[in-house]
């Protein structure tokens, strides 16, 4: 049974006496645009984490490698983003966790929600208060927090911020394959839903771009030479959106198609976009086989279609490695008074990617909020202080072995 030291409680009313200054540098975070694609935006955010992050131990600044999208145009380009920022203490103890989170948002550059201000209820309203400039202040608040515990040099950790999660983390994910592969236990810090209720499985997910090219000619004068790339789009599309009911908890979502020439011309070129959720591994293989017989109903004379992208989040099933942790986490909370819940969401994130290294994990350990990647985000300012006491406890825990993190893993591993 997992109970209080007073080591515990000392760590707990530091957090606690810390929680304005927790909220306050999340607040003055979110008045940096970060968005995944702004490169000076992510670059002015990183010097202020790197400076709470120093706090802790040195800080290094990985280069991701460029990763390639397809153009509304067609053609291929390489894309560019920003550093990730690591922290790695006490690599050689027995017991190793990866605490990962994302700097990146989803606000553009030219957007109007810029600040965060107090709603009439007392919740905060602002570009990433919940996603995740709150949830990152929460995680380093917590780890401060735990250096000062008398436990501390039993437990590592690496502290993984990444510049490009809300594009998909397709630069980092070699890192958080590593880090999977490595640790015994992942702590990532999405928000938690408004009530504090966790996310237990998550689907998986791929983004997938399909280049469709025929053959340009004039309407009027060439008309039957031509070959309409616009039509062949629509009718892939068409054949993926039939694709929705067939298999249970596979959806598909044919989001855009980019691509058009004049009225006076027919067009040669379309792009087709689409986002694919699929409950477990054994239903990947039904769904490529489904996008490959779509794609072949665009296809004809003088047309083709390329497929571009995958299932990049592969899913996170709550397999009995995962209950038992997620039952640990309860009673964790429980000590300190937060009754926490959870629910399967078909959201993604990086704990999918930890997950698939072989890394059980919570990755709903950031703050109370809602209505992210809208200009409705919120976040409740007193679960900041809350959720780092519940960071650092488990952190305590770890440290201890009453959370037997390297067994869990096992479990994972054996399933």
């Amino acid at each position: 049974m997992l109970t209080l030291s007073p080591d515990d409680r000392a760590m707990l009313d530091r957090l606690a006496e810390r929680g304005d200054a927790i909220v306050a540098r999340a607040i003055d975070w979110c008045a940096i645009n970060s968005g995944s694609r702004n490169l000076a935006g992510l670059d002015a955010m990183a010097a202020p984490l790197v400076a709470a992050m120093e706090m802790i131990s040195p800080v290094e600044r990985l280069p991701l490698a460029d990763t390639q999208e397809v153009a509304a145009d067609g053609t291929i380009r390489a894309v560019s983003t920003s550093n990730a920022l690591m922290l790695r203490v006490r690599p050689e103890a027995s017991v190793q966790v990866a605490l990962t989170g994302h700097y990146d948002t989803v606000y553009p550059v030219e957007t109007r929600f810029r600040t965060v201000v107090t709603r009439s209820d007392g919740a905060l309203h602002g570009p990433g208060i919940a996603d995740m400039k709150g949830g990152i202040s929460v995680m380093l608040a917590a780890l401060v927090a735990f250096e000062e515990h008398p436990l501390a040099d039993r437990l590592g950790y690496i502290a993984l911020l990444s510049p490009d999660e809300e594009t998909g983390s397709l630069a980092s994910a070699p890192l958080l394959a590593g880090l999977g592969a490595t640790a015994h236990i992942g702590m990532t810090y999405e928000p938690a839903l408004a009530d504090g209720t966790l996310v237990s499985a998550r689907k998986g997910s791929g983004n997938f771009h399909v280049r469709v090219t025929g053959r340009a000619a004039h309407a009027g004068r060439d008309f039957g030479s031509g070959r309409n790339a616009i039509l062949a789009a629509a009718r892939i599309a068409q054949a993926l959106a039939a694709l929705n009911g067939q298999r249970e908890g596979v959806t598909v979502n044919v989001a855009r198609i980019d691509g058009g020439a004049p009225l006076n011309m027919v067009p040669d070129m379309a792009v087709l976009r689409f986002n694919a959720r699929l409950p477990d591994v054994e239903a990947e293989a039904w769904l490529m086989r489904g996008i490959e017989e779509a794609l072949a109903e665009g296809r004809a004379d003088g047309i083709d279609a390329e497929l571009h992208g995958g299932i990049t989040r592969k899913p996170k099933p709550f397999v009995p490695a995962q209950q038992a942790l997620f039952k640990a986490v309860r009673e964790t909370g429980a000590l300190i008074g937060q009754s926490l819940a959870w629910a399967p969401s078909g959201g993604v994130c990086e704990g999918n990617n930890l997950f698939a290294a072989g890394l059980p994990g919570i990755d709903t350990l950031g703050v109370r909020g809602g209505d992210i990647h809208s200009e409705r985000e919120f976040a409740w300012p007193e679960s900041f202080s809350e959720r780092a006491q519940l960071s650092a406890l488990l952190l305590a825990k770890l440290a201890e072995g009453s959370i037997d993190a390297p067994a869990l893993r096992q479990m994972l591993n054996d399933r």
